[in-house]
């Protein structure tokens, strides 16, 4: 204790006091380092720097100093002021980072001090507190001098750094990376900061200086714009939906288009049109009606159909009892006619014993069997009558049968007939196309390689409500040059209701395809535009086209696709669940729909 009371008063007298402090201060460290082992840095320099010098750390070498600072407060390894001031056991003072990268950098060997190279231990190393007072007590004035004249303690320099008008700051604005003075930083961040929130004019949602305008340009709901269809209002962007429902400026479909008039325009010509058409407008619904009544009857149609199938299936449950009743019929007359050739055979055998009889006995014995004799016959007789009954009822049943089994022909011809009629009108397109599918492509391939049926027809179709008839036809196992090998696609014409308002030969180009059934869309398609010398594309039944049939000849193509590219197609599916698609196009572009 008598040694700290007197070290204290000499440091204040003497500038050599520092080397004397140091001498007792090392006497202590030793002291102490003795009761603490060897290995590492001793318990005194296990202090922790100070807030005040934390933040110091990087202006260490800008201090400016009121009075020069004195030698010994400068650090020999970084030469700036001393913070965390840690002596050596040569009596020097580094500052505390210094030291540590000292003894850090040199794990091997013992480092040596930069002034005077002796060798620095770390068990010598200790924080230097009474050092630390005296720097932090010394006077400095503010880093941001000219521009502030503050003086104050180096230790109250962070402190006055905290308000100091002329400290430099970053914009605390998100995404503004300018640094000013503290005093300029308000008007900064309220007047001229491009990333300060501001409302949008118009819609009062906040938004940055630097967005504002894109904003206000591009995405305010609330800002009128010219209209995008180049009417001559002005309308806020929110409301553009609403108003291109009402823009003149607008292309627009005539309100008439379900029924078939395909007028597209600007919506203030749309209005005039649907004003002076209406003479169109109401044969266009007039034609609609007609369809719809066309459909009805289709309907009705189908309702008789089912009404007839009632009638067909009534027929024959009255039927099935009749027949019935004439074999059971049948099998009586079978017996009760056996019977009748076994008793004229027992009356010719009886007969030949009365002749006998009448030759052997006398006139009364043979009046006794004759009257038997008659007895008999009489019994005979009356089966014989009632046989003869059965066999008349039995033929009455026949002519009843008969009749009901040629009404139910009859119906069921009619029947069938009905449902072809049903089917056709179901399948027919008026569209000039036909996707046809084909079942059981393997099975009807294979029946065609043997000839059973080789030509496959599809339902009919036409090129318009009142165009050409046509159908496609098929060879699965080719026709001609492709039989065996290839498939064979053929379109043919068909007489129609409307041949004598048509133009004749038929002209339209067609094209026929295989569809690809794996979503590629890889078809196959090949086209021909009709030759009008060629009397397959003459109306059918005229005289030009040699023949009076319902049909012309067929014309397409004999080898249209293989059978291996169909089959085993590298990049498509053709035939998928043992199905096939084909598909038939009139290119009806110039026909006219009467």
């Amino acid at each position: 204790m008598n040694v700290e009371v007197n070290y204290k008063s000499i440091s204040r007298t003497s500038s050599h006091i520092p080397f004397l402090k140091t001498r007792l201060q090392v006497g202590m460290a030793t002291k102490e380092s003795d009761l603490s082992g060897s290995g590492g840095l001793s318990r005194q320099n296990s202090g922790v720097a100070g807030p005040w010098e934390s933040d110091l750390t990087a202006v260490q070498h800008s201090l400016k100093f009121v009075k020069k600072l004195e030698e010994h407060y400068v650090c020999p390894t970084c030469k700036g002021v001393v913070l965390n001031p840690h002596q050596t056991g040569c009596g020097h003072i580094f500052c505390y980072r210094c030291i540590q990268g000292l003894l850090e950098n040199s794990p091997a060997t013992t480092p040596a001090c930069p002034l005077d190279r002796g060798l620095i231990k770390s068990d010598e190393v200790f924080q230097d507190n009474c050092c630390k007072r005296e720097i932090s007590n010394l006077d400095v004035y503010c880093t941001n001098s000219p521009n502030c004249s503050h003086r104050m303690t180096l230790c109250r320099l962070q402190e006055h750094l905290q308000t100091c008008q002329f400290e430099s700051l970053q914009c605390s604005n998100a995404g503004c990376s300018e640094i000013m003075q503290r005093k300029d930083l308000q008007e900064h961040l309220r007047i001229s900061c491009s990333y300060r929130m501001e409302p949008c004019h118009y819609c009062k949602h906040p938004y940055t200086c630097c967005q504002l305008e894109d904003h206000e340009r591009h995405s305010c709901p609330e800002v009128e714009i010219k209209c995008p269809n180049k009417c001559s209002q002005m309308i806020k962007r929110c409301m553009l939906e609403d108003h291109a429902n009402q823009c003149p400026e607008v292309q627009t479909d005539c309100v008439f288009k379900k029924y078939g008039c395909f007028v597209r325009e600007r919506r203030a010509q749309v209005q005039v049109h649907e004003e002076t058409a209406l003479n169109d407008h109401i044969l266009l619904v007039l034609g609609s009606n007609t369809k719809l009544e066309t459909q009805q009857e289709v309907l009705l149609r189908h309702k008789e159909l089912q009404e007839r199938s009632r009638q067909v299936s009534g027929l024959e449950k009255e039927v099935r009892p009749l027949a019935q009743q004439v074999s059971r019929c049948d099998n009586t007359l079978s017996a009760v006619q056996r019977s009748l050739e076994e008793q004229r055979d027992h009356i010719s055998s009886v007969q030949l014993q009365l002749v006998e009889l009448s030759s052997v006995f006398g006139p009364g014995v043979a009046r006794e069997e004759l009257g038997q004799i008659r007895a008999s016959l009489d019994a005979l007789r009356q089966q014989v009558s009632v046989t003869e009954g059965l066999k008349d009822h039995l033929g009455e049943l026949k002519e009843t049968y008969m009749r009901h089994s040629r009404l139910l022909s009859i119906h069921t011809a009619q029947l069938e007939c009905n449902e072809k009629h049903f089917r056709e009108l179901e399948s027919t397109s008026y569209d000039g196309k036909l996707i046809w599918k084909l079942r059981d492509y393997r099975k009807r391939k294979e029946a065609g390689s043997q000839g059973q049926g080789p030509c496959l027809s599809s339902a009919p179709f036409h090129t318009g409500r009142s165009g050409y008839k046509m159908a496609a036809r098929a060879y699965l196992n080719g026709d001609g040059a492709g039989r065996d090998t290839h498939l064979s696609l053929y379109v043919v014409l068909m007489r129609g209701d409307f041949d004598p308002l048509l133009p004749w030969p038929f002209r339209q180009p067609v094209s026929l395809s295989v569809l690809d059934q794996s979503g590629t869309n890889n078809h196959l398609t090949m086209s021909f535009k009709p030759d009008p010398e060629n009397t397959s594309f003459h109306r059918p039944g005229s005289a030009a086209a040699t023949s009076n049939a319902p049909t012309n000849v067929a014309s397409g193509f004999q080898c249209f696709a293989s059978h291996a590219q169909l089959e085993t197609p590298k990049n498509a599916i053709y035939v998928r669940d043992d199905t096939l698609f084909v598909k038939v196009k009139v290119d009806t572009s110039g026909l006219e729909d009467l």
